[in-house]
């Protein structure tokens, strides 16, 4: 028992001996291997710094190089520069020597100068000193002195020359007024023919043809409510007689009547007919009619080649379409016009576009529907000066019937233009009897005033002229016969547009050569 532990504890012993040998052993191997690691980092440290060193002076000598390069192009630039400075101040001293040689020359010529013309002065000063010589000698001749020759002759080539000039100016005068009656009446009559148009009359009544005269009594309606309900809404007068298989549609706008027989037209192709879907039917209808309007406005403007024209001036161009004047188409008087008015301001030099413009605007007023106590022209006018047309075109609208005086060469050509789409045979109509009648009553109330001799109603009543005795009114007395006349004819009666009142008071001094 002892032994065994006493082996144990030697065992122990030698364990813990041998524990103690192996961790100093192991203890060296890694202070040994430790520094072994350290002296390799020492090493590659010292590698690294020389790499290090060689690397900063390679970069030092790369920038003393570029440095060294840049310090040397910046001497030869210097170096250039002040080549060229010399250069620059060489051609200077060469230019100043040359200047102050000129100059020398110049002072010289100026000497030879000033010695030529104190020797002209001196040459003048004793041919003026002959001449007046001569001009006494010539005095003493012929009895007059300078002064009154010179009148005497200045006056006999006035004379002379003003008798030259008379009978030159009127064979002018003569050939000037052939050639331009010639030339006018060319030029009107090939517009004229270039421009040759149909006419087509519309009436205050269209016809409305029906199927039968049950559809006549589905159009009035119980006790006439339906038809009552037309009248109203569209402005028209319906006439149902015993005319077999027609209603008469009557009324002055046809725009109205258009929108009455498009209604009554869809009333009887749909069949339900009582005054909600008139109402309906009527409404619809305007609402047509006015896009119909401004399309037919569009179709006119390009057909034409008008150009940049204001929408509120298509619209009135598109109702054109359902107006008339004296029985004319206002559409087609109005295409027509500006046709004639393009063709003659070609024909004359003119710019064409803008008389075509001119021509075809120029019965606007008409379509308008305020104002109706301005003429025609004149709102017209206001209309093309308000959506912004040109001046001239303006003026030629406002002068075509010489409310306001013609400023430019495009507002007689629509005048005339305005004049021979009216005036072609077929074109307008009015009632005779009502026309004599207005124009008798014009000329009985203007001779009605004392002095008053004799009354004329021209330009289809649109004028009237009053002759009136020199003996027996004066000038103040005519412009009150002219006021009052017109006041009178406001008061009195109707009549499109205005009337022009012209009164002429004149003197004449008759004699017979016997």
């Amino acid at each position: 028992m002892n032994e065994l532990l006493i082996y144990i504890i030697i065992a122990l012993i030698s364990s813990a001996l041998g524990a103690l040998l192996a961790s100093t052993i192991m203890k060296k191997k890694v202070l040994k291997k430790a520094k072994n690691v350290l002296d390799e980092a020492k090493e590659k440290a010292e590698v690294m710094k020389k790499e290090k060193i060689l690397q900063a002076k390679e970069k030092f000598l790369q920038l003393k190089t570029e440095h060294e390069k840049l310090i040397n192009e910046r001497n030869s630039t210097i170096q250039k520069t002040e080549n060229k400075l010399r250069q620059r101040e060489i051609q200077l001293a060469q230019k100043n020597e040359e200047i102050q040689k000129k100059q020398r020359e110049i002072e010289n010529d100026k000497k030879q100068i000033a010695a030529q013309f104190d020797f002209l002065e001196k040459k003048k000063e004793e041919l003026d000193n002959m001449h007046k010589e001569q001009v006494k000698k010539l005095e003493n001749i012929s009895n007059l002195s300078a002064g009154e020759a010179k009148k005497e002759l200045m006056e006999s080539l006035i004379e002379e020359a003003k008798a030259e000039a008379m009978v030159y100016i009127k064979d002018i005068t003569e050939e000037a007024k052939l050639t331009a009656d010639r030339t006018a009446k060319k030029i009107v009559i090939e517009t004229i023919q270039r421009t040759a148009a149909e006419h087509a009359i519309e009436n205050t009544v269209t016809v409305f043809n029906i199927e039968s005269d049950e559809i006549k009594g589905r159009i009035i309606g119980r006790e006439g409510r339906n038809i009552r309900a037309l009248e109203s809404l569209t402005g028209i007068e319906i006439i149902i007689d015993d005319s077999p298989d027609a209603i008469l549609l009557s009324g002055f706008d046809p725009v109205r009547r258009e929108i009455a027989r498009l209604s009554l037209q869809k009333l009887i192709s749909d069949g339900r007919i009582h005054p909600a879907r008139i109402e309906e039917v009527v409404a619809k209808t305007k609402k047509e009619i006015e896009q119909e309007i401004m399309e037919t406005g569009k179709r006119t403007v390009i057909d034409l080649g008008i150009h940049n024209m204001h929408h509120e001036l298509i619209k009135l161009v598109g109702r054109m379409k359902y107006r008339s004047s004296y029985g004319q188409n206002l559409l087609a008087h109005s295409i027509e016009v500006a046709n004639l008015s393009a063709t003659m301001a070609a024909e004359l030099g003119l710019n064409p576009k803008k008389a075509k413009r001119a021509g075809l605007l120029h019965d606007i007023g008409k379509i308008a529907e305020n104002e109706a106590e301005l003429p025609h022209a004149i709102l017209g006018m206001k209309l093309a000066e308000k959506y912004k047309e040109k001046p001239d075109v303006c003026n030629a609208i406002g002068a075509h019937h010489d409310e306001v005086e013609m400023e430019t060469l495009i507002a007689p050509i629509v005048q005339v233009c305005d004049a021979i789409s009216g005036a072609r045979p077929g074109a307008r109509r009015e009632v005779v009897e009502a026309y004599i009648q207005r124009l008798k009553k014009l000329e009985e109330m203007a001779l009605t005033y004392p002095g008053v001799i004799k009354t004329y109603a021209i330009q289809a009543g649109r004028e009237l002229r009053v002759i009136v005795g020199a003996d027996k009114v004066s000038d103040k007395d005519a412009d009150r016969i002219s006021y009052e006349l017109s006041k009178k004819i406001q008061e009195e009666m109707t009549y499109p547009g205005q009337i022009k009142i012209t009164v002429i008071r004149e003197t004449r001094a008759i004699n017979y050569a016997k």
